[in-house]
């Protein structure tokens, strides 16, 4: 689908169904294709007109100044993948889901949507996937496993192929943007935690203040 099909949305359409709707989940991007393939025919049906209503009505309302995203051959966005951004536009994406989809006094997500996209999706609460998010919340495996590395409770998070991450955390009021190539299994996720409970404790100690882990670290045997 992704590096033959010049129509990816149709190739998924097309796909045979495995299981009922409603009756099986598995982590898949031909969802996400079908889901753009609609904001796609929404927006005016080709790559010019998605472009522009994705610009219009997400990136600039966000401040996102350098975001751009791949389409397919039929001007449908890629949607599961593709995405390309500097850490500081994710940052911006991630702080339209840290304030329940609001942006500038202006609702961009309906009410509700994000609580949930963080909340574990029926069928997958033992990897801990939302609604395009992973979540730390509910009482599966992979949320377990990320709670006990560190990550909040409350922690939802987008992640790229790659190591990349935008991680909310609305109990802190924080967004941390890590981009970079992932170097061990199951994506860097305990640096990740690692990276995410060391900002905590810095916000935590104030400006100007080392972290007690730091303090610590530097007391002499």
């Amino acid at each position: 689908m992704l590096f033959i099909e010049r129509d990816m949305a149709a190739f998924a359409a097309r796909a045979p169904l495995a299981h009922a709707p409603g009756t099986h989940f598995n982590y898949t991007d031909p969802n996400t294709l079908l889901l753009s393939r609609i904001v796609r025919d929404a927006a005016g049906g080709d790559a010019a007109s998605t472009y522009s209503f994705v610009r219009r009505e997400l990136f600039d309302k966000l401040g996102m100044q350098h975001a751009t995203f791949e389409l397919d051959g039929a001007g449908t966005p890629i949607g599961s993948s593709h995405l390309w951004a500097p850490a500081r536009d994710w940052a911006r994406l991630g702080l339209l889901y840290l304030h329940d989809g609001v942006v500038g006094g202006e609702r961009l997500l309906p009410p509700g949507w994000v609580e949930y996209s963080a909340r574990p999706t029926p069928g997958a609460e033992s990897i801990g996937y939302g609604a395009g998010f992973w979540t730390n919340r509910g009482g599966g495996f992979g949320a377990e496993t990320r709670r006990a590395a560190g990550l909040p409770p409350d922690t939802f998070f987008a992640r790229g192929a790659y190591g990349q991450y935008v991680l909310i955390v609305p109990s802190r009021q924080l967004v941390i943007a890590r981009l970079g190539p992932a170097w061990t299994p199951r994506g860097d996720m305990e640096a990740v935690a690692l990276l995410a409970r060391e900002v905590i404790a810095a916000l935590a100690a104030g400006p100007g203040q080392e972290p007690d882990s730091k303090r610590e670290k530097a007391a002499p045997a």
